[in-house]
């Protein structure tokens, strides 16, 4: 019998402007609307829908470098390029969109 381990909790991520008290309703905004983006990306990965992943990728990479959140406009663009690639199988490219999720999940506003 394996022993359980209980999931570590992801660590947050911040924008670059979170000090700035302007920005706090617009990211709060851009946060929230990391759930629904999410969701789209696991639907199309099971869709297996590459192009899609791709598009969607390419819009999070500006929104998220915008917004200040700098890994995961990073972790987008490499989506975006690395679901077009002939080498990459669907496979490979849920890990990385599995990855960007996790990242989307840990963003904070605070």
């Amino acid at each position: 019998m394996s022993e359980s381990h209980p999931e570590k909790p992801l660590p947050r991520i911040q924008s670059r402007f979170a000090d700035d008290p302007r920005m706090k309703a617009i990211l709060s905004r851009f946060v929230s609307g990391l759930q629904d983006r999410s969701r789209e990306f696991e639907q199309a990965t099971r869709d297996d829908d590459r192009t899609r992943i791709a598009w969607m990728a390419h819009q999070l990479k500006g929104a998220a470098g915008g917004y200040g959140f700098d890994s995961i406009s990073d972790a987008a663009g490499e989506i975006e390029t690395f679901s077009l690639s002939m080498e990459a199988d669907i496979s490979s490219v849920r890990e990385r969109v599995e990855g960007l999720i996790q990242l989307c999940r840990s963003a904070t506003s605070e």
